[in-house]
């Protein structure tokens, strides 16, 4: 029979089975939060041309990855403070409630609202799963445990493109719109993962008399909702626009308040800034940014890179990702399982930046418009063991650095970390690609004009009559601009000799993007060999040990 909360003793863990139980409902959310960061790409400009908000789209992402971010150390901080399982129950609960919304609405407006609200929900299901397995689980089998979940992650990472694509496809599902699939699939896996949670996760209760860092709370919000506005929109507000710099000023403001906020809070802060005081959780922190940063340029690049230049369908090139999933399941794994053998974890995010490094530095290198397609899915292979090697161990080390009652704290930093890379990386890179894109393919087609073969196709009546090259001439008229390249549908069906400078152009400014983005991983290779050399402990172990341990109250 079960152990319910009211009996289980305080530090026990779970069996095997129930372990494994309560692993699939912690799955299934996690499955959710990160599959709902990608799921909408595809399918977005089906919504917004259905909804009549083509030039409101962008706010849609911009929603969910405002609230999910902002949120997620509120969740860790207040799982400290009220325990796990009534945070992920209302992490659920939340999040069914906003795809719901999301799956009804008649404007893109509301479309933005609901996502929001889905954001709010998907905060808690990452960062929480995480924790609960620390909670549940000795230090010896979790590395194992996470690998798995950072799986997960990485197959829903991919998978998101592919189902999006799918349902927004279909022109009717079951009487709804195809597209309204994309949010009601989350009702279904949502409400499993809230059963089987609620059912067989029993932790002590737990209340800690402790006042809530409102102040800190409201700081972090003024310093990420700008910022994450500014590197979202800058591109289409322009960088030196006054709401751009409005954005970037208020953000700095919130960045300074919070810092004195989290000083003057002490241990109740939402992060309490002594535990960058510990070397481990401090490093970590900065490597979870920087290769947040790099995961989210990849995820964005590749699928860039198989769409503008090889031409393949969303669909298509989600199912290429593939190669990438890959890696990151061999990556975490084997990282799982090789520290819950021996207790080191130093070793994997040195081999982790380097393989990342590598990878970066050959897409740079070898991506270009003849390029075969089995050269990047073999590079992705590499990149993806790299995220692997380096996702699950930085987090399982912020875990343990820090003490027993700050696990939550501990472990939603390093989602926080990494998903405010990922929102930097995305944005940065996307704007950068197309910034460097309009330069090189003006170049491209002025170099291309003074031959005389493309001149004779570009003057040859038959090529200018023909309706697939209508938007191309349009194109060559208006001249390659962030602005003109916003739409490149009809890039694969004009004339290949046309626009052969066109696709060389993309080609050469995503080498640029991932070139850029091996420095950064290169920089964080470098201060990888900076983490401590040794074993990891368990904080619990310790407390009991010391007889520091906070017994909870039933």
């Amino acid at each position: 029979m079960s152990k319910t909360a009211a009996t289980r003793v305080p530090g026990e863990v779970l069996t095997h089975r129930q372990t494994i139980t309560v692993m699939v409902g912690l799955m299934l959310g996690m499955f959710l939060s990160s599959l709902d960061q990608t799921i909408v790409s595809t399918s977005i400009y089906t919504i917004a041309n259905d909804l009549d908000g083509l030039s409101l789209q962008a706010w849609a992402t911009t929603a969910y990855l405002i609230t999910s971010t902002v949120t997620t150390p509120l969740y860790g901080k207040l799982s400290d403070i009220f325990g796990r399982r009534p945070l992920y129950l209302a992490a659920i609960l939340i999040f069914l409630a906003g795809s719901l919304y999301a799956g009804s609405v008649h404007s893109m407006t509301e479309l933005a609202i609901a996502r929001g609200i889905q954001g709010m929900g998907a905060g808690g299901l990452l960062a929480l799963a995480l924790t609960i397995i620390g909670d549940i689980v000795a230090l010896k089998d979790r590395a194992k445990y996470q690998g798995y979940f950072m799986s997960v992650f990485g197959v829903s990472s991919v998978l998101g493109p592919v189902i999006g694509g799918a349902f927004a496809g279909s022109t009717s599902i079951l009487g709804f719109d195809g597209w309204r699939w994309v949010f009601f699939i989350n009702v279904p896996i949502g409400l499993a993962a809230l059963t089987v949670v609620f059912l067989y996760l029993h932790l002590p209760a737990k209340h800690v008399k402790q006042k809530i860092d409102y102040w800190g709370a409201a700081a972090i919000t003024l310093a990420i909702v700008p910022l994450l506005l500014v590197a979202e929109q800058g591109r289409s507000w322009g960088w030196t626009a006054p709401a751009t710099l409005s954005c970037i000023g208020l953000g700095i403001v919130g960045i300074i308040a919070f810092l004195l906020a989290e000083k003057r809070a002490g241990d109740y802060a939402l992060i309490p800034l002594r535990l960058f005081q510990n070397i481990t959780f401090g490093l970590s922190s900065i490597l979870n940014f920087i290769i947040g940063i790099g995961m989210f340029g990849a995820i964005a690049m590749l699928p860039m890179y198989l769409q503008l230049v090889k031409g393949l369908t969303p669909t298509e090139a989600g199912l290429m990702m593939i190669t990438f999933t890959a890696g990151i399941l061999t990556g975490s794994i084997t990282a799982g399982r090789t520290i819950s053998a021996s207790g080191t974890y130093r070793i994997f995010p040195i081999m982790g930046t380097a393989l990342l490094t590598g990878a970066a530095v050959a897409m740079g290198l070898s991506l270009g418009a003849d390029t075969a397609l089995w050269v990047p899915g073999l590079i992705a292979v590499f990149f993806g063991m790299g995220l692997g090697f380096c996702m699950q161990p930085l987090t399982l080390a912020m875990q343990v650095s820090v003490p027993a009652k700050d696990m939550g704290v501990g472990t939603s930093s390093a989602a926080f970390f990494r998903s405010m890379g990922g929102a930097v990386g995305t944005a940065v890179f996307i704007s950068m690609l197309f910034s460097l894109a309009a330069s090189k393919i003006a170049d491209g087609i002025k170099s291309a004009m003074s031959s005389a073969e493309y001149l004779s196709v570009l003057k040859d009546p038959a090529v200018a009559s023909d309706p697939a090259n209508a938007k191309l001439y349009e194109f060559f008229n208006n001249g390659a601009s962030n602005d003109s390249l916003n739409d490149t549908s009809w890039l694969h069906q004009a004339n290949p000799v046309l626009t052969r400078p066109i696709i060389e152009g993309f080609a050469q400014s995503i080498d640029a993007v991932m070139l850029t983005a091996a420095v950064l991983t290169g920089i964080a290779f470098l201060i990888s060999f900076a983490l401590p050399n040794k074993k990891l402990t368990d904080p619990r172990v310790a407390a009991k040990q010391t007889g520091t341990e906070p017994v909870p109250t039933h």
